[in-house]
């Protein structure tokens, strides 16, 4: 991060010299703010191009009494923001990254994923989650969920540990946490490295204790559709493993330090302990501006989260007038979601039809919905590299019946208060029209 600037160190716009060296090679004017300005707030007419003018008047204005930033990756912001999120969720050496797969490849490595090894994962969650072990020549193996949550079941996983178990992936689905304790009780029992899958659990409780405080290694994602995003994408790691805490930052950019030095150079470059064998870093540095970006929305990431319980406490007390409808669970004095997405469920014998049935009919009267990820084991990468997809599907009870009977996922934020009526209103009478063959 930024200090003192010597003349020779070029990772910043140097101190003084006759001949100075910029650290960022082109800089950004005016225009190039316009721009981003126009991105972020898109409009049309002769009313938005005039407020354009205005704008642009001023930042010309602004330009010329101003300086440009000295460094726009891995500085102040970025080093700000790593700590306002240690302090909200109660971690220590938090890093920002590139994107949450980012997060999830460093856990991995740590853990020393290569082949021969076996990485137990939930069968319904986004690719990203077994892209590194099945890269890395690992054999990945699917686990059942649980039919209320679509976590990963607890149960399932310890009846699929192998000696050949290195890495346990939880999945909090939604935002809603997995049951911790079981977990972490069943993975220290055999030795195994957890990563928590919280891509959507920012701000997600268990048990008093915020995901991240949790699992070995944690990552979350801040992807655009995400509660709170740096510009459309980015990642962050914690960790609870002692010994790795103090080289979080390094894994993120080529193990390097400044702490240390090879001879007549800035710095040094490091191999990273991992739990059983060092690894190699990579680059997953982020930039300034997206850290600029974080930390604004992070900073009231309690108010989003509150405001999109408070749409789930409404879908959940109109969903209550038909019983064939299952509901999102809400907060209890043990688990508070971070409710990115709320889930719904029905009943197939109660409801008349199944989910196919229900989203069919929710397209026809204008209501988005999608289960938010599918069954990994039923895509192609997995049957060309060898996998018995019907032995694993008959192992998935649970994820076969949820997927195809059962569950969808409902928008939850950015919706009128209209909107969320019409929602609910077309759920009730879709499914009143199912119970009543229609």
């Amino acid at each position: 991060m930024s200090g003192k600037k010597k003349a020779s160190d070029f990772r910043y716009n140097t101190g003084e010299a006759k001949v100075p060296w910029a650290a960022v090679g082109e800089n950004y004017n005016a225009e190039d703010l316009m721009d981003v300005v126009k991105f972020l707030m898109q409009g049309s007419g002769e009313d938005y191009e005039a407020a354009v003018a205005a704008v642009r008047e001023k930042v010309v204005a602004l330009s010329k009494i101003s300086s440009p930033p000295a460094k726009l990756s891995l500085d102040t912001n970025v080093a700000q923001v790593e700590d306002m999120i240690d302090e909200y969720l109660g971690t220590e050496g938090c890093a920002f990254l590139t994107n949450c797969t980012a997060a999830f490849e460093i856990a991995y490595k740590y853990a020393n994923i290569s082949p021969g090894d076996e990485v137990i994962i939930p069968a319904i969650t986004f690719i990203a989650t077994m892209a590194y072990p099945l890269a890395a020549g690992a054999k990945v193996v699917f686990c059942d969920v649980d039919p209320r949550t679509l976590n990963l079941d607890p149960k399932d996983f310890e009846r699929k540990i192998t000696p050949k178990t290195k890495m346990v992936v939880p999945v909090d689905i939604g935002g809603y946490p997995c049951e911790w304790d079981e977990i972490m009780r069943i993975a220290r029992e055999h030795d195994i490295v957890v990563l928590d899958d919280a891509a959507h659990g920012f701000g997600a409780v268990y048990k008093g204790k915020k995901l991240g405080t949790i699992a070995d290694f944690t990552g979350f994602s801040m992807h655009e559709v995400k509660n709170v995003t740096s510009f459309g994408e980015g990642g962050i790691i914690t960790t609870t493993v002692d010994t790795f805490r103090p080289y979080m930052k390094r894994a993120r950019f080529f193990g390097t330090t400044f702490e240390k030095k090879i001879k007549d150079w800035l710095y040094d470059v490091e191999l990273l302990p991992g739990k059983n064998t060092p690894f190699v870093a990579l680059n997953y540095s982020q930039t300034e501006l997206q850290a600029v970006g974080l930390k604004s929305q992070v900073k009231r990431n309690d108010e989003i989260i509150a405001q999109r319980r408070k749409n789930a406490e409404y879908l959940t007390k109109r969903f209550a007038e038909n019983d064939a409808i299952i509901p999102q669970l809400l907060d209890t004095d043990d688990i508070k979601p971070s409710y990115h997405l709320y889930q719904l469920q029905i009943d197939p014998a109660k409801a008349g039809g199944d989910i196919q049935v229900l989203k069919k009919k929710l397209e026809e009267k204008g209501v988005t919905n999608i289960p938010h990820f599918g069954l990994l084991y039923r895509f192609d990468i997995i049957a060309k590299l060898g996998y018995d997809v019907d032995a694993i599907a008959e192992s998935c009870p649970n994820a076969e019946e949820v997927f195809y009977k059962r569950f969808t996922h409902l928008p939850i934020y950015a919706l009128s208060d209209d909107q969320f009526e019409y929602m609910a209103d077309a759920i009730l009478e879709s499914v009143a029209e199912m119970q009543a063959g229609k």
